[in-house]
């Protein structure tokens, strides 16, 4: 069942891909856009990018047919300039309460995650409680500096 065609946001691959209903959410306060989730059961058949190229962090599935490869490579050295960190959360066992709080720190959301759900927490604030012993895998611009990057405010 799917809800809606989402054209790829890779200049190199513009396939349109079919998202089946609710396995992709985009939250939002507004135009302000707080969170991604992914859904584990989102299976798309061609590249696709969950992330727009206005976002400091990229977010996407590539599809390759068996057989594919990518070749051996490098990245060449790029000046990036962030203003904030952004995270991506990947479920990787167990199941969590996922709190979205808009700019003025007001609940906007909250989402049940579980086993291989993935969330891109773009804007905002967030807190999670844990319905069970969960094991996340964090993926953020870093290194973490031991600087106070964080205003626990709750």
């Amino acid at each position: 069942m799917t809800d809606q065609l989402h054209e790829n946001s890779d200049e190199s691959a513009k396939t349109p891909v079919e998202i089946e209903k609710d396995a992709i959410e985009y939250i939002r306060d507004g135009d302000q856009l707080l969170s991604i989730i992914v859904r584990s059961r989102h299976s798309p058949s061609a590249t696709f990018f969950t992330t727009t190229d206005e976002l400091e962090q990229q977010v996407g599935f590539i599809v390759y047919p068996e057989g594919g490869s990518i070749a051996p490579h490098e990245h060449r050295p790029l000046h990036r300039e962030i203003s904030s960190t952004s995270e991506t959360l990947f479920v990787r066992s167990g199941s969590m309460e996922a709190q979205l709080f808009d700019e003025r720190r007001k609940l906007v959301a909250t989402r049940t995650l579980e086993e291989g759900d993935v969330i891109v927490l773009v804007s905002g604030s967030h807190g999670f409680s844990m319905n069970e012993d969960t094991v996340l895998l964090e993926v953020k611009q870093g290194p973490y500096s031991g600087l106070n990057e964080k205003i626990v405010w709750g």
